[in-house]
């Protein structure tokens, strides 16, 4: 790793490496040199199979929020990434099959992996808000689709209907009742793109992996800093990363709690997490937008489950699991907050009227 690193255009030769952080996606390492810290990744290309696009993505993006933060005030060092080329000029290694990239070290920060506080979550959504203010004048439409479909909700029932009817585990007689609860929602699956088509909801960059730990927060201050992990970054709906957020951090209950009577939206996380990212948004959102907030936060909680019963219907290929009924437990945890944030809409829309 110190002899890749090297490669890149450091401030002075690379002496240490060592594996940083938790990520399950990507190899990343710190790299020490005299006097500063990077960040060397090694991208997994099988995950992310077209690299170059992935990069032009994520190079465009930085460089535009760079501007932006430099053209409000900010201290760019300190609220964006940034990617360090190879002594090519290049924004990406490509070496022996394999992709790495460099980025500067935001130092004094710190990740949270659960909501400890709410004033946490709070942060979390006026860095993701501040996120889609400081890009909405970018042209979404010119970025890389780097996973094809990835919130498209009907296309993801589409390859439901697809592994009930194909069976190959022959668990479909054993779910039933999920099956229908899947079924009995196949016309909401298409609202969002639906309204998407025709125009009423714009084209926005979207993160697409809007949790918590995505975002760097002063370790002083606690205070968010800039959002990071941006290989999902592609053209999207606004209300896919609110909603997100929202099915990541208002449910108290692990993933795969088993004891369903502890899965709920926590009205109160929702709130902090409403007025941190409307407060940050400032008038980057259309009203059509605000107007979709819960209703992306029920679709992308609603997809999710869709997703983890397809992937056990089909034999666990896609999520990584611990036992075998796994995937089924993540799925009716998804299931139960989808209906929990149905059933608490005018609350929700009471709360988002409160703040827009």
């Amino acid at each position: 790793m110190i002899s890749i690193a090297n490669l890149f255009a450091l401030d002075s030769e690379a002496v240490s490496a060592e594996p940083y952080g938790c990520g399950h996606i990507n190899a990343t390492y710190c790299v020490h040199t005299a006097h500063k810290r990077y960040i060397l990744q090694r991208i997994n290309h099988h995950v992310f199979v077209d690299v170059p696009a992935l990069m032009d993505n994520m190079a465009r993006v930085t460089a535009f929020v760079r501007e932006q933060v430099l053209a409000r005030g900010g201290n760019p060092d300190r609220e964006c990434l940034q990617l360090v080329p190879t002594k090519a000029g290049d924004s990406y290694l490509a070496k022996d099959g394999e992709f790495y990239r460099v980025f500067v070290f935001i130092e004094q920060t710190l990740s949270l992996q659960t909501v400890e506080n709410p004033i946490h979550f709070y942060y979390s959504a006026v860095a993701f808000g501040r996120f889609q203010q400081l890009l909405a004048q970018f042209p979404a439409e010119t970025l890389h689709e780097v996973i094809a479909r990835f919130h498209d909700t009907a296309d993801r029932y589409r390859l439901f209907e697809e592994a009930v009817a194909a069976d190959v585990c022959g668990r479909a007689a054993s779910v039933q009742e999920e099956i229908a609860f899947v079924r009995e929602r196949k016309d909401d699956t298409a609202v969002l793109t639906n309204l998407l088509k025709e125009g009423k909801l714009p084209l926005r960059v979207t993160h697409n992996d809007t949790k918590l730990n995505n975002v760097l927060l002063d370790d002083q201050t606690g205070e968010p800093m800039a959002v990071i992990d941006l290989d999902t970054v592609m053209p999207g709906l606004s209300v896919y990363d609110f909603g997100d957020s929202i099915r990541f951090g208002t449910n108290p209950a692990a993933e795969d709690e088993p004891d369903l009577s502890k899965v709920y939206c926590d009205l109160t996380l929702f709130e902090e997490y409403t007025r941190g990212f409307l407060e940050a948004c400032g008038d980057a959102l259309t009203d059509t937008e605000k107007d979709y907030l819960p209703y992306g936060a029920y679709m992308m909680t609603l997809e999710c489950g869709i997703r983890f019963l397809t992937d056990y219907l089909s034999g666990d290929t896609y999520f990584r699991i611990h036992d075998p009924e796994q995937n089924l437990r993540r799925c009716h945890t998804q299931f139960k907050l989808a209906a929990d944030i149905q059933n608490k809409f005018d609350e929700l829309n009471a709360i988002v009227k409160k703040y827009r």
